[in-house]
C-alpha cells in the first residue's frame, strides 16, 4: 500500500484525487469507477480538512491507497478533532432545497459510491477507510 502525507488544505485535493486515480487505474478500474472513487476520496478529505482541522493551520492528512486482488482500499488518517459519521442522519433528498439541512451529503455520497466505509478513532488519531470492489 502506497502512503503519502499531505498538508490538510483544500489546495491539495487535486493531488489526493490523482493519487487514488493512479492506484485505481493500475488496479484495472474503469474510468467511471475511478471517478466515483475520486469523488468519495475528495469528500472524505474535504470533511477532514473542514471539520477535523477547523481552525488548525498546520494539520496533516496521511492517505494510504492500495489494491488487493480486485479491491481498492483508501485509508485517510488525521490528528484532528474526532467525528463519528454514524451520528449523521441521511439527508432527505426529496425535500425542497431550501428545506434541506446543511451537511451530511458528503458522508451519504461516500456510502453510496463505495462498498464499505469505516471510521475509527483512537489516541493515535482518526482513520477513515474507503473500500471498493472492481465490477
Amino acid at each position: 500500500m502506497r502512503k503519502v502525507k499531505y498538508p490538510a488544505q483544500f489546495q491539495y485535493l487535486d493531488e489526493i484525487r490523482e493519487f487514488v486515480a493512479e492506484v485505481a487505474r493500475k488496479g484495472g478500474f474503469g474510468e467511471k469507477e475511478i471517478y466515483s472513487i475520486q469523488l468519495a476520496a475528495d469528500e472524505a478529505a474535504s470533511n477532514i480538512i473542514e471539520h477535523a482541522y477547523a481552525g488548525v493551520k498546520n494539520g496533516s492528512l496521511e492517505v494510504s491507497c492500495g489494491m488487493q486482488g480486485d479491491v481498492i482500499t483508501i485509508i485517510l488518517r488525521d490528528q484532528g478533532r474526532p467525528f463519528n459519521p454514524n451520528s449523521v442522519q441521511p439527508p432527505n433528498l426529496k425535500a425542497d432545497l431550501s428545506d434541506r439541512q446543511i451537511g451530511g451529503l458528503g458522508i451519504y455520497l461516500m456510502r453510496k459510491l463505495m462498498d464499505d466505509v469505516r471510521y475509527e478513532t483512537s489516541s493515535r488519531g482518526n482513520s477513515l477507510t474507503l473500500i471498493k470492489r472492481r465490477n
